[in-house]
């Protein structure tokens, strides 16, 4: 959820007196928070001009490709279009907050190197070792630990994927290789859950029942609902897979409250309304596109 803090910290950053008055100096802003971008574009609408003053903005439209959020993980394709923004205007020299819910529809395309790329990432590579399979290895020494290393990802035909990834001893080195075939869905436009996953261990079928133990809280981990304690909503409405690329297209939203934890350099994300609106234009398109 990285990607989503780091939207909110640079839409309030682009309406603070420093922001508002180009669309360039708006896209400054928003580099200046990421890591890096190839490309990036930010179109602010507003008539009249001098309601930026007062905290109030039409929309704003981002567009991007080859983001970087955070270094070593890439989004080859960025869109952003939100609603009305409205802030309380006495707070725009300090810690912008927000008068009404701030809403926006967001794509994003990822492709399947930059997920490989990412997944070799240190941060993604400590989670993948804090997962206990030390019960699936074939090894005979049962004292051993083993972790998951070398995780690799294929996109499939029908939104299906592969992931493969190796069991690996931490004292003997022993390997045990792990592959997952599964289609993926999203419920409720929140929750991420498995559809028809197959494991194999070695090339050997893992039984069904075995594979529901190890599957089956998949959609609790991932689960958007978890944000919604911080005044933030965040709904999917695609997810599917064409080619290499993973597009995912959803919205948004940010109450108020939120913001009174969260300062625009701590960042944050996203609840259900008008903001779908703004996501129906995006979710039909293929990649970010240029602003005009």
């Amino acid at each position: 959820m990285e990607f989503f803090t780091i939207l909110l910290s640079s839409l309030l950053g682009i309406l603070s007196p420093a922001g508002v008055v180009v669309d360039r100096l708006a896209t400054s802003t928003i580099r200046s928070q990421i890591s890096s971008a190839e490309q990036l574009a930010v179109r602010i609408d507003n008539v009249p001009s001098y309601r930026f003053a007062q905290g109030r903005v039409d929309r704003v439209r981002i567009a991007g490709r080859g983001i970087y959020p955070i270094e070593g993980i890439r989004i080859a394709a960025v869109e952003v279009e939100t609603d009305a923004i409205a802030l309380d205007p006495t707070t725009l020299t300090r810690n912008p907050q927000l008068e009404a819910p701030l809403q926006a529809g967001i794509k994003l395309v990822l492709n399947q190197q930059d997920i490989n790329q990412a997944l070799q990432s240190e941060a993604i590579a400590q989670q993948f070792r804090s997962f206990n399979l030390n019960f699936l290895s074939s090894s005979e020494d049962r004292s051993e630990r083993f972790e998951l290393v070398n995780p690799q990802i294929n996109f499939l035909a029908n939104s299906r994927f592969q992931l493969q990834v190796t069991l690996q001893g931490q004292q003997t080195g022993h390997q045990d290789q792990i592959t997952v075939e599964s289609g993926v869905e999203v419920l409720s436009g929140r929750q991420l859950q498995l559809v028809n996953p197959v494991i194999r261990l070695n090339d050997q079928a893992v039984p069904p029942q075995l594979v529901a133990l190890l599957t089956g809280g998949i959609s609790q981990y991932f689960d958007l609902k978890s944000l919604e304690d911080s005044g933030i909503t965040v709904r999917v409405l695609k997810l599917e897979t064409n080619g290499d690329n993973l597009t995912l297209a959803g919205f948004m939203r940010i109450d108020p409250s939120s913001l009174s934890t969260h300062s625009p350099e701590t960042h944050s994300p996203a609840t259900h309304s008008p903001a779908t609106r703004s996501s129906a234009k995006i979710t039909d398109g293929v990649g970010a596109q240029p602003i005009t």
